[in-house]
């Protein structure tokens, strides 16, 4: 497992965050397909469930480019990602939320997005 400083996690910030939007783009893109699609509304076929397999496999794809840079994706919707990392010499995440214009918080690696601390630099 790759562990980041705090620098080194702001570094790919600019990296990740485009990946972050463009699978948000996917899955909004996946949502109105399957809007579409819905039997109530339209008659699906080969073509359709082709692309929607194209979408979900362009997702992937996407979860894991960002993942090879060594970060972790916690949650989809708010684009949320963990960078491991040391901290007193136990394992933490550095934690990043899309928007936000660096790392500025970290938890525990048994804890969630609402238990993270300030990142004292």
């Amino acid at each position: 497992m790759k562990l980041f400083s705090p620098d080194k996690a702001n570094a790919l910030i600019p990296v990740v965050a485009p990946l972050i939007d463009e699978l948000w783009a996917k899955r909004r893109e996946l949502a109105i397909r399957l809007l579409e699609s819905d039997p109530a509304l339209r008659r699906g076929g080969a073509s359709r469930s082709r692309k929607f397999t194209e979408l979900k496999a362009e997702i992937v794809r996407l979860i894991n480019r960002i993942e090879e840079y060594g970060c972790v994706v916690k949650d989809l919707d708010l684009g949320l990602l963990d960078f491991p990392a040391l901290r007193g010499g136990r394992p933490i995440y550095l934690c990043w939320k899309a928007g936000e214009p660096q790392i500025a918080h970290w938890h525990g690696t048994d804890e969630a997005f609402v238990d993270r601390k300030p990142l004292d630099l």
